[in-house]
């Protein structure tokens, strides 16, 4: 069961997708689902994530944590000191909002409602 704050998924950059999903599956046997030329997803490996061809440098692990009440969770994130990168937006399968931490780390926050 998924938790608020608690971590939920990991998307890595990878500007060469099929040979980074190809390593993947012959080092350790994980399967994907794609998403795009652009987007690979992988569940079932500890924590659930993806591969993401980056656009701009230089890409960076993303960590995204869950939200039941995906507005409450923005409005605490403000409240203790995270700075909103991204406004709340829809991607298949759910919402989310990205934000910087007081140390500038980027995280996101998501809602499959």
């Amino acid at each position: 069961m998924r938790e608020d704050g608690k971590i939920d998924y990991v998307e890595w950059p990878a500007a060469d997708l099929p040979a980074t999903k190809g390593f993947y599956e012959k080092a350790f046997g994980w399967t994907f689902t794609d998403y795009g030329p652009d987007y690979a997803a992988f569940d079932g490996q500890g924590a659930d994530g993806g591969f993401f061809r980056p656009e701009a440098a230089p890409p960076k692990p993303l960590v995204i944590l869950y939200a039941h009440d995906l507005e409450a969770m923005e409005a605490r994130v403000t409240a203790a000191g995270g700075v909103i990168s991204t406004p709340i937006f829809s991607f298949p399968g759910g919402r989310r909002f990205h934000f910087t931490d007081p140390a500038g780390n980027e995280l996101a926050v998501w809602s499959e409602t």
